[in-house]
């Protein structure tokens, strides 16, 4: 008796760490997928750390304000501004739409402002002297 339910006891274990194991191993090639997706390397570990911080990521941000280039920036604040209008709450809207649009600017804000930086530290490289030896 108590050999056959060490035997199932070892046999159901076996089968959960198997299960676990499957499913450590998807988790992981997915993880490793959205990181190809993301860029990989340090800017794909920025990105997907901007994108845990709002929630959102830059794709769903474009989504909410129906926008397809980020460099229209009079699109961005003009979709914004309607969506955002539409949706207050005094007006019958739905306060958790507005926020989406807000986190949506402000997801769509960073990603621009970032660029922004970065083309700035490549001009400053550009033309800084390269240094003396």
């Amino acid at each position: 008796m108590l050999k056959v339910i060490v035997q199932a006891v070892v046999a159901g274990s076996q089968v959960v760490g198997r299960a676990f194991t499957r499913a450590l191993q998807q988790e992981w090639a997915a993880s490793q997928q959205a990181a190809k997706r993301q860029g990989g390397g340090k800017q794909g570990t920025k990105s997907a750390v901007a994108d845990l911080k709002k929630g959102l990521t830059i794709q769903e941000a474009k989504q909410i304000l129906n926008v397809s280039d980020l460099n229209d920036v009079e699109k961005i604040q003009k979709n914004y501004d309607h969506l955002f209008a539409v949706n207050e709450k005094s007006k019958g809207g739905s306060f958790y739409l507005q926020s989406k649009v807000y986190r949506a600017k402000e997801r769509i804000d960073e990603e621009i402002q970032d660029k922004m930086q970065k083309e700035r530290s490549q001009t400053e490289e550009e033309q800084s002297p390269p240094p003396k030896t």
